[in-house]
């Protein structure tokens, strides 16, 4: 802008959220620019993350003479000693100048955290002169102003501050004449990964797609799980260490890491035997397994550093209460020794799923996770919400996906999130269109019900052949826990090899075509689970008609809401889910109209189990939700508060901010339990009466303060509604809390019922009394 020069930029992206490679093409000069086309001869190359000098080809694309500007948190005297001896040829052979700036020191010391972003821009013009040196400052600060004035002043100065220091801070390095380095490039795969994920996965993330054939691709469109643990980032700056000698077992790091970077596992004495030095444990404290230890471990290379897992640490030194049993350190210093823990760490095997309570907390942390290293922005409120459940059901989940911010980290190439167990089995997921994912998983279980029905209805026309015992034990099995469900796949394994036995002796007959059938169809036979996953954008607005339609269709399916309150993934947009007061894309005035309350639409239908949970405020309340939800034999649906980054928060707090908002009554925890005929009251609340105001929540997000900045007046008259939405609310919860349930939900209406006197009744019909 406002010069006379022709402007190119053209953006090579990967898709993940936060964290990925950017690599911009980007063209200044005074000749028309005629076409698109990538850069292959570059002046300048910028790298803002000194790994991916590690991991990618960087430096092929210099010409001869330019310049690397990189970002190293090593100092000028001894970054080339740090570099890869492959760089260091392309340096000397290429002539290349090279300037360094420890760009996230920079950021730091002005208060940006890890945002680089405006130390790197005045280094580039710097070192490209593109633009006039004494043009370039103002231009910058220019564009600042524009970009986060409406974020505060406070915000202004930083970033002003970060330019200031940039050129300061920015040193030339005099390349040597040879190569001494002792260190290489990461090879672009393990030994040992599988050969589509060495030959097709590892181009892809060398950002060498363009060079596979299409015959590279899988044929049916289908894609592996289990590959998102061959990509190794190592993006964190800092990285949490554990202190075995202050933990309390309480698995909260574990359950609320929003990238599954932090695991727990517990296992007999003797698996010690064997591990490397540094490895770290601690006696488990457990009445029903004695003799047993307990390890944190980090994965080092999959961390993002987003620093929660030390927030909700509750075990603070007594000597020391800067000291923690987690605490962030530098990367630098100590990820070889953490990776080399954590290798050991996945040796161990996973504890016997039986052996743990799957009802708390400390349990849950415990189980394997079949969904890690996502590509979601570090600190991600969503994400904890899906591990968990593939920690509690992963092993027969079906996920049907609207499109949305779940889509892109859940399942987008090269690489997926979703894993499997040492038994080959995991979540199957499927992504749909944004605005039909509630029937194309009411589709899938429908599926998945009529296969089910016909194995059964093959068991029962072989029963003679299959064994009577044995048939009856899988028509009538009990699947409702760990135990039923491995007994099932126990008689499942046995039907197989009965059939394969009568497959070998008879091939033509109508039985042996019976046999077929039933052979193809005999896993149907464990029971599966249903979960529509999707955000808020999907489920308050442009996939509602589907999803009203699935609450009145009685089916057992479970649907995980992942409300973060704005169209996260499109930039921040205003949903319905959107509160009252808060700014968002088209609704930068603050929106005026109050959110729309879908736990309380959904429970109108009577049979439709809800429940409202913020994992950061209470981790237990959202356990017992997700296995009330499983066992619920109709509709159910969970709500799960998710802290976004478009909310302007410190992501490292993202779980406490959940806490704040429950609070103050912005989010109220609640289960509505229909099904349970026992229970006399169905709502139950589970937080209490708020203890803040609104005001005091809202406004440590920038989407609420940003109004208060620019139209205080508007501001403070949207804030007073909002507490009287919160007020309300309340109320309202609390009377459902207190009411007994009338008639039992599934018990019909006795015919002789009375019409209450107070109630006018409609000649034809009869009133219930009460």
């Amino acid at each position: 802008d406002g010069t006379d020069q022709f402007v190119q930029g053209y953006f090579v992206l990967d898709s993940k959220k936060s964290g990925g490679v950017t690599v911009s093409h980007l063209r200044f000069g005074d000749e028309e620019i005629r076409s698109t086309y990538l850069i292959d001869a570059a002046d300048v190359i910028g790298v803002h993350q000194f790994s991916l000098l590690r991991t990618m080809k960087v430096l092929e694309l210099a010409k001869p003479g330019g310049t690397l500007l990189l970002n190293s948190p090593y100092a000028a005297d001894v970054v080339f000693d740090q570099l890869p001896v492959e760089v260091q040829q392309q340096l000397i052979d290429k002539k290349l100048r090279l300037f360094v700036i420890d760009a996230h020191a920079v950021a730091k010391d002005v208060g940006l955290g890890a945002r680089i972003n405006t130390v790197m821009q005045p280094c580039f013009f710097h070192v490209s002169g593109v633009l006039p040196e004494d043009e370039v400052i103002p231009r910058i600060k220019a564009s600042i102003e524009k970009e986060y004035g409406k974020k505060g002043r406070k915000v202004v100065e930083r970033n002003f501050a970060a330019v200031d220091r940039a050129i300061s801070e920015l040193v030339e390095v005099q390349v040597p004449a040879t190569a001494t380095s002792t260190q290489h490039r990461m090879p672009p795969m393990p030994s040992n990964a599988p050969e589509f994920v060495s030959k097709v996965i590892a181009s892809l993330i060398r950002g060498e797609g363009d060079l596979l054939p299409v015959s590279a691709m899988p044929a049916d469109g289908t894609w592996p799980t289990d590959t998102a643990k061959w990509e190794k980032r190592a993006i964190a700056q800092d990285l949490p260490k554990w202190d075995p000698d202050l933990c309390t077992d309480c698995g909260k790091c574990a359950v609320t890491c929003p990238h599954t970077a932090i695991r727990i596992k517990i296992f007999p004495n003797e698996q010690l035997e064997g591990a490397p030095e540094g490895f770290q444990s601690k006696t488990f404290k457990s009445r029903d397994l004695p003799d047993y230890q307990l390890s944190i471990a980090v994965a080092a290379d999959d961390c993002t550093g987003c620093g929660i897992c030390v927030d909700v640490c509750p075990a603070v030194s007594k000597t020391d209460p800067s000291h923690r049993s987690l605490d962030l350190v530098g990367a630098l210093e100590n990820r070889d020794a953490l990776r080399t823990s954590y290798e050991h760490f996945l040796t161990i095997p996973e504890i016997d799923r039986t052996k743990v309570r799957h009802d708390t907390v400390k349990g849950v942390s415990q189980l394997q996770p079949l969904f890690e290293f996502s590509g979601a922005c570090s600190g991600c409120g969503e994400t904890p919400y899906l591990k968990t459940l593939t920690q509690l059901f992963g092993d027969r989940m079906i996920i049907a996906n609207a499109t949305g911010c779940s889509s892109i980290y859940g399942g987008n190439l090269p690489t997926t999130p979703y894993t499997v167990n040492a038994d080959g089995r995991g979540p199957a997921w499927a992504n749909s269109l944004f605005e039909d994912n509630a029937e194309f998983g009411l589709g899938l279980r429908l599926g998945w019900e009529q296969q089910n029905a016909d194995a059964r209805r093959y068991v029962r026309e072989l029963a003679a052949l299959i064994d009577t015992d044995l048939s009856e034990g899988l028509l009538n099995a009990d699947q409702s826990d760990e135990a039923g469900i491995a007994a099932q796949r126990a008689r499942v394994e046995l039907l197989k090899t009965t059939l394969d036995q009568s497959l070998s002796k008879d091939q033509t007959t109508d039985k042996a075509s019976a046999v077929r059938h039933l052979r193809s169809l005999a896993d149907e036979l464990v029971e599966k689970t249903v979960w529509i996953v999707g955000g808020d954008g999907w489920a308050y607005d442009i996939g509602y008609g589907g999803l009203d339609h699935l609450f009145g269709s009685g089916r057992n399916v479970n649907i995980l809401i992942l409300d973060t309150e704005v169209y996260s993934n499109t930039g921040g947009q205003a949903s319905k889910s959107t509160p009252r007061g808060a700014s968002a894309k088209f609704a930068a005035s603050g929106k005026s109209t109050a959110k729309k309350d879908l736990g309380a639409i959904a429970q109108v239908y009577g049979d439709v189990y809800v429940a409202q949970v913020a994992i950061g405020a209470n981790e237990q309340q959202t356990v017992r939700a997700m296995l009330e939800a499983q066992a619920h034999p109709g509709v159910s649906v969970v709500i799960a508060y998710g802290t976004c980054i478009a909310h302007g928060i410190e992501m490292s707090t993202s779980m406490t901010h959940q806490k704040t908002a429950v609070a103050s009554g912005y989010w109220p925890l609640y289960r509505f339990r229909p099904s349970e005929d026992a229970e006399a009251h169905p709502f139950k609340l589970d937080s209490k009466k708020p203890t803040l105001p609104i005001r005091d929540f809202v406004l440590s997000e920038s989407r609420f303060s940003m109004l208060a900045r620019s139209d205080k007046e508007r501001s403070e008259h949207l804030l007073t509604l909002a507490q009287s939405d919160a007020d309300e609310r309340w109320r309202l919860y609390s009377q459902l809390a207190g009411m007994e349930r009338t008639v039992p939900h599934d018990e019909p209406i006795p015919e002789t019922a009375e019409a209450d006197e107070s109630v006018s009744a409609i000649p034809g019909t009869e009133v219930a009394k009460g």
